[in-house]
């Protein structure tokens, strides 16, 4: 079964190391076999890490960018995920464990959407202003956005 992908106009995606950016266009592309892609959108900025979450979530997403160093990212990430594995409980510490055996298999991805509802949390424990990723769990976290409407003076 092939992936479909949809792209926006001008929007990036990594397919197996390689920064790709759209035309103009709308664009829907079949993958017929196995590759790793991630949207720019599912990227977590270096600057966004500063948390221990984060951290793990950067470095399997490393993994998954930069094929050449991909041992060394898996290695340092699973590293990451046992210590998270001991901070989190249930029903959040799962997700460290299910995020660790996606790395060991080496299907980074997949790792990557586990670590989401622990971001989530983190976010809660720390108060920290990242929104948590949509229900659906495909949009990355966001920073906080908080309106306040200004009193009107007469």
């Amino acid at each position: 079964m092939s992936l479909k992908l949809t792209l926006k106009p001008f929007e990036k995606v990594v397919i197996n190391g390689c920064m790709m950016r759209n035309g103009g266009r709308k664009t829907t592309m079949s993958v017929e076999s196995r590759a790793d892609i991630i949207r720019e959108t599912d990227l977590l900025k270096p600057a966004a890490v500063a948390t221990p979450v984060t951290t793990a979530y950067f470095l399997v997403q490393n993994a998954l960018t930069d094929p050449e160093r991909r041992d060394d990212f898996a290695s340092a990430a699973q590293k990451q995920l046992a210590a998270l594995a001991t901070v989190f409980v249930p029903p959040h510490q799962i997700h460290a464990f299910e995020a660790a055996n996606c790395v060991s298999t080496g299907d980074f991805f997949r790792a990557l959407r586990h670590l989401r509802p622990l971001l989530e949390r983190e976010a809660e424990i720390l108060g920290d202003g990242i929104v948590p990723a949509e229900a659906a769990g495909d949009s990355p976290p966001r920073p906080r956005v908080t309106l306040v409407k200004a009193a009107r003076t007469a």
